[in-house]
């Protein structure tokens, strides 16, 4: 099986590229991004064919199945190019700018029953089960505190367009959010609206926001989300609470390896669970080759992101975030 990806730059190829490389029977035979020298010095790392144009890579190389990674405001264009060609691919969150970017792509993709699979990959893992599991209790409340690195991170991986709003359509809340976005719908279901939002770019002053809360209710029952790019730590590490009531039941997640479940009556135990979105890139790298090979459906498609862009779309609106691309 032959691999490609786009957008090489993207800071989390590395993320879906190692885990590639552990299955059988599955070559990365190309990259492709619009910075030659960087492209260049990947593909001879990685010993695989690289382009400044993907349209050029799919030519040469015909790809059996694409990652497509790069600018938010340019994964549309690429991924109507891929539908085109007949390849499956893989299109990173958030897919686009907004809800009917989203809306038009996944409509065409169902219409062509294509295999288009959305990284939500909170899915993949044993938190979100957790979650779902206590859900038939009925869901009170949500809470996602997860703030990651400073700004500038992406200015040393090289990727200043996230701090643009016209190519990212948005800063912490869009990037890191749309994880909790998405928790929160598949528990609240399409009943979910924004009830308040206030963003902030008062850390950095970058034209995106660097701080974000906002409120979800369906009903009585609330979930906020919080994010930032404020913690002064490494990569992959954050300062993060997450917690959630249930009927019987109070979930907290402490740190990114450990939950604590404390029922009414005051008993509480502890579990190893992953909560945090990196190591779960691998299990779905693994599930999604996996899926396409078998001809299956992937967990999240694009169907997926539109309802949980409606409410990304809510929050900006709401938090009235000058976003020129919106």
């Amino acid at each position: 099986m032959k691999v490609a990806f786009i957008g090489a730059s993207h800071w989390h190829l590395f993320l879906y590229l190692e885990p590639m490389r552990e299955i059988a029977d599955v070559d990365v035979v190309a990259m492709s991004d619009p910075d030659p020298l960087l492209v260049n010095d990947l593909s001879s790392k990685h010993q695989c064919k690289g382009f400044t144009d993907y349209r050029d890579l799919c030519a040469a190389v015909r790809p059996d199945f694409v990652i497509v990674l790069g600018k938010h405001s340019e994964m549309i264009e690429a991924a109507l190019f891929l539908m085109g060609e007949g390849i499956p691919f893989a299109l990173e969150k958030p897919c686009g700018l907004d809800q009917q970017q989203i809306l038009d792509i996944a409509t065409l993709a169902e219409k062509k029953s294509h295999f288009v699979a959305v990284p939500l990959v909170f899915r993949h893992g044993d938190y979100f089960k957790r979650l779902q599991d206590l859900s038939v209790q009925g869901v009170h409340y949500l809470s996602f505190r997860f703030i990651a690195g400073l700004a500038s991170r992406y200015i040393n991986a090289k990727c200043e367009w996230m701090l643009d709003p016209v190519s990212a359509g948005g800063g912490c809340n869009i990037n890191l959010g749309i994880h909790f976005y998405d928790i929160c719908h598949c528990l609240f279901g399409d009943g979910a609206e924004v009830k308040s939002a206030s963003m902030s770019n008062a850390a950095w002053g970058y034209p995106v926001e660097d701080y974000a809360l906002v409120s979800i209710g369906r009903g009585r029952a609330l979930c906020t989300i919080e994010t930032g790019y404020l913690f002064p730590a490494p990569t992959n590490h954050f300062d993060m609470h997450y917690s959630a009531r249930f009927g019987q039941d109070y979930l907290v997640a402490h740190d990114p390896e450990t939950i604590e479940i404390t029922n009414n009556d005051g008993h509480s135990h502890k579990a190893v669970c992953l909560t945090t979105n990196v190591p779960h890139y691998r299990t779905f790298v693994h599930d999604v080759i996996r899926r396409v090979r078998a001809g299956q459906q992937p967990v999240a498609s694009l169907a997926d992101m539109v309802p949980v862009m409606r409410l990304v779309d809510q929050s900006y609106r709401m938090a009235n975030q000058q976003v020129v691309a919106r």
